[in-house]
């Protein structure tokens, strides 16, 4: 795994997300129905999120809505 060359666009699975974070998969999820981390909804249906989202909740500086909304 080459994590240390990643760039900050690059697009992580839940699973992924989750590795960073010492969070699971599932906790990934409702992090992003929550607002709390933005997430791309792929049109297979399937969550990617921005390795830069990640490393700014990591560092407390996220700046998503604190709110889950229809969307």
């Amino acid at each position: 795994m080459m994590a240390d060359m990643s760039e900050p666009d690059d697009l992580l699975t839940t699973t992924e997300a989750g590795d960073i974070l010492g969070v699971s998969g599932k906790t990934v999820s409702r992090y992003a129905d929550l607002g709390t981390l933005s997430v791309i909804v792929l049109p297979s249906g399937h969550r990617r999120f921005r390795r830069s989202d990640i490393d700014a909740l990591l560092a407390g500086t996220a700046t998503g809505p604190v709110s889950g909304g229809a969307s």
